[in-house]
């Protein structure tokens, strides 16, 4: 019983950060990154900068779990436990909104099939087109994403949708979460 009431206060300790975070981009699917498993991303083999990202794993409608204001869905039970063990870790960084957008100084929706990890951090971006602005200078840009996310993330999420942009068909396949 002990055991139980600690686990339940470190999670409620550790999700009680979500309160400091930004709002969270949810699109039309009504989930954090279009309801694909941010743990996942982990575990696949990143591409180089230039080169197509494989895609991103559809979470399940019915392994869920509730951070930053947002519903999240993952592939298994095992990923949601260690999402829940440090959702800090696995989030997308800049509450799922596109990376380069920040660094040019506001709020677009990300794409959950244009991801990067870099130095263990998940960004997303918004279309194809941005990506390769996005890799010319992923360290520069991520620096004035980060200086820039300081007044923005106060700022209500987007509320455009990344599937609606022309530029983004093809990148998606199936739906997510799968119900």
């Amino acid at each position: 019983m002990l055991k139980r009431i600690l686990l339940a206060s470190s999670l409620m300790i550790g999700m009680s950060g979500a309160a400091f975070a930004g709002e969270q981009y949810v699109d039309e699917t009504g989930f954090a990154i279009s309801g694909y498993d941010p743990v996942a991303y982990f575990d696949l083999k990143q591409s180089e900068p230039g080169n197509v990202q494989p895609r991103a794993v559809p979470g399940h409608a019915t392994i869920t779990v509730d951070y930053n204001g947002a519903t999240w869905a993952f592939a298994s039970t095992e990923h949601r436990d260690m999402f829940v063990a440090n959702p800090e870790k696995y989030a997308p960084k800049y509450d799922g909104h596109c990376a380069y957008g920040v660094a040019q100084g506001g709020k677009a929706p990300g794409n959950p099939n244009l991801w990067r990890i870099v130095d263990g951090v998940l960004y997303l971006n918004v279309t194809p087109t941005v990506v390769g602005f996005w890799s010319s200078d992923i360290s520069g840009n991520i620096d004035k994403s980060e200086s820039n996310w300081t007044s923005l993330e106060a700022e209500g999420a987007s509320a455009r949708s990344w599937q609606a942009i022309a530029d983004n068909d093809g990148t998606y396949g199936g739906p997510a979460p799968v119900q």
